[in-house]
C-alpha cells in the first residue's frame, strides 16, 4: 500500500468518528466531574466555593451541588444527538461561571506578580475550558445534519 491510500483511510476514519468521539467525551467529562461535585469529592470544590460565596439564595456548598447536577445534565444532553441543542446553551451558561475566577480570584488563578500571563494550576484548569468550548462548537455544528449557512 502506498502512503496516500493509508493516509486517506486514516483521515476517513477520523472524519467519520471524530465528532462522535467529541460528543461522547464531553458527555463523560461533564457527568463525571459533575458527580464528583455532588458527592463532595471534586478537587475543584474549594475554587468553586470561593467563586460562588457571594451568590444569593443558597450557601456555597449548596451552589457546588447545584452546579454539579447542572454539569451532569449537560453531560447527559451531549450523549444523545437529539439533545445537543439543550446541551449547548446549558454549557454556555456554565462556562460564564467557570471563567469568573480568572476575574474575581486573580490571586488564586495567576502566579503572584504575573497577571495575566502566568496562570497557576487553578488558572490552567480554567483556561483549558477554551478547548471544551471549541469541542462544543464542533458538536453543535452537527445538529442540522447539513452544512449550516449554505
Amino acid at each position: 500500500m502506498d502512503f496516500d491510500i493509508i493516509d486517506k483511510k486514516i483521515a476517513g476514519f477520523m472524519h467519520r468518528t471524530g465528532t462522535i468521539a467529541l460528543r461522547v467525551s464531553l458527555g463523560i467529562i461533564f457527568i463525571w466531574f459533575g458527580l464528583l461535585k455532588t458527592a463532595g469529592l471534586s478537587p475543584a470544590e474549594p475554587l468553586v466555593v470561593a467563586t460562588v460565596g457571594w451568590m444569593p439564595f443558597f450557601d456555597a456548598i449548596t451552589w457546588v451541588i447545584i452546579i454539579g447536577w447542572w454539569e451532569v445534565i449537560i453531560g447527559v444532553c451531549f450523549l444523545f444527538r437529539a439533545t445537543i441543542r439543550i446541551a449547548i446553551p446549558l454549557l454556555a451558561m456554565q462556562m460564564v461561571g467557570t471563567f469568573l475566577p480568572l476575574i474575581i480570584l486573580t490571586a488564586v488563578t495567576f502566579q503572584p506578580g504575573h497577571f495575566p500571563y502566568a496562570p497557576t494550576m487553578e488558572g490552567q484548569y480554567i483556561i483549558k475550558n477554551l478547548l471544551i468550548i471549541s469541542a462544543a462548537l464542533v458538536v453543535g455544528g452537527t445538529v442540522r445534519g447539513d452544512v449550516a449557512g449554505k
